[in-house]
C-alpha cells in the first residue's frame, strides 16, 4: 500500500485525540518568595489531531518541542493552558493509554528484572491483568515481536542491541495502548537492523491497527513510515500535512532548509542551506510576530505579525507568504 492510498485511508480514521491550543512552560528561577522569574515556553499554541491507525511524524531540530509534546501526550506534563481531548475519554471509558519505544533500549530496560517481567511492567502498573496471568501475556506478545518463549527469564544484558529494542515493543504493545510513541527507535541500532525494526513496527501496525506517533531526525525514516507530518519549530507546529507534500513540496520556509540540510553522498551543503544563526532562539523570551522571522531568508513585512497555520487537509503552513 503506498502513501497516498494510506493517507487516504487514515483522512477517513476517527481523532482519538485533539489538542487545542496547547501550551506548556515551565518556571526557570524563583525569586526569594518562591514565584517564579520567568518562563521557558517550551510549547507554543499545538493544534493537532492524532488520527486512529496512522503513523504522525515530528520533526523539527533539537530544543524545538518534540520530547516535551511527548511527555505531554503520556500525562508527565500537564498543559499550562489550552486543552486535550481523547475520544475515549469522552465515550466514557475511563483514561487513555500512551506507552513509548525510547531511543536507547540498553538504559531504558531494568536490568535487575527479567524480560517477562519487563514485558508487563505496564500491565501490572496499571493493575490490568492479575499477576498470575503476567507470564502468559509476556510470551504471547513476545512470540509477536519475534522473541522466543524459552528467553523469558533471561536478563536485558544477555540480548542485542536489536532484541532488545524488540522486548521494548513488547512492553509498549503489552497493555493494548491507544497510542505508541516512537522517540527515535532506530537511532542507537545498526542500519542492518533499523530495516528489521521498522518492518517490525509496520507489521505490528497492519496486524494490531496500531497509532503511532514518530519522533524522529532521520527524514528517511519519516518518509517511510509516516502518513503525515508535522515540522516543528520553537514549540509551534509551522507545517502540517501528508508525507509526501512536506517531505517532496515543503512550503514553509523552515521545512525547506531542514530538508535542504540533510547530508547527501557527493552533494556539499551550500551556506544558503542553513539557517542563520544556526541555533534555535531562546524560549524565555519568544520571538514578536513570526518565530522563525529572524533565521528567515524571505522575511517581509508582514512577518511582524503573528502566524496561523493555514491551508487544507493536504498540508498546512505557518507562513503569510504561503497563505
Amino acid at each position: 500500500m503506498n502513501n497516498a492510498v494510506i493517507h487516504a485511508v487514515t483522512k477517513m480514521a476517527p481523532a482519538i485525540l485533539q489538542l487545542n491550543d496547547v501550551r506548556v512552560r515551565f518556571p526557570v528561577s524563583n525569586d526569594w518568595l518562591g514565584r517564579p522569574r520567568g518562563y521557558a515556553h517550551a510549547l507554543n499554541g499545538i493544534d493537532l489531531q492524532v488520527r486512529a491507525g496512522e503513523t504522525l511524524g515530528i520533526v523539527g531540530e533539537s530544543g524545538c518541542g518534540k520530547s516535551t509534546l511527548a511527555q505531554l501526550l503520556m500525562g508527565l506534563v500537564p498543559p499550562s493552558t489550552g486543552e486535550l481531548s481523547w475520544a475515549s475519554r469522552s465515550a466514557g471509558e475511563g483514561s487513555s493509554n500512551v506507552q513509548i519505544v525510547f531511543q536507547d533500549p540498553q538504559s531504558s530496560l531494568d536490568p535487575r528484572l527479567p524480560i517477562w517481567k519487563i514485558i508487563t511492567e505496564p500491565l501490572y502498573a496499571r493493575g490490568h491483568a492479575p499477576r498470575a496471568q503476567m507470564r502468559d501475556v509476556a510470551a504471547t506478545v513476545a512470540a509477536q515481536v519475534g522473541i522466543r518463549a524459552e528467553y523469558l527469564d533471561r536478563f536485558p544484558h544477555q540480548f542485542s542491541g536489536g532484541q532488545r529494542q524488540r522486548i521494548a515493543i513488547a512492553r509498549a504493545l503489552s497493555s493494548d495502548p491507544d497510542i505508541i510513541v516512537l522517540d527515535e527507535p532506530t537511532s542507537a541500532l545498526d542500519i542492518s537492523v533499523q530495516a528489521q525494526i521498522l518492518n517490525l513496527l509496520a507489521e505490528l501496525q497492519r496486524a494490531r491497527k496500531l497509532t503511532y506517533i514518530l519522533i524522529s531526525h532521520n527524514v528517511s525514516v519519516v518518509r517511510h513510515m509516516a502518513d503525515r507530518v508535522a515540522v516543528m519549530y520553537l514549540g509551534q507546529i509551522v507545517e502540517l500535512g501528508s508525507a509526501a507534500q512536506v517531505l517532496d513540496q515543503p512550503r514553509h520556509p523552515y521545512t525547506r532548509l531542514l530538508l535542504e540540510a540533510v547530508p547527501r553522498l557527493g552533494v556539499p551543503l551550500h551556506a544558503e542551506q542553513v539557517a542563520a544563526p544556526t541555533e534555535l532562539p531562546g524560549n524565555r523570551r519568544l520571538p514578536s510576530g513570526c518565530f522563525f522571522r529572524e533565521r528567515c531568508s524571505l522575511c517581509t513585512v508582514g512577518c511582524e505579525k503573528p502566524q496561523a497555520l493555514l491551508g487544507d487537509e493536504q498540508q498546512r503552513v505557518r507562513c503569510h507568504l504561503q497563505s
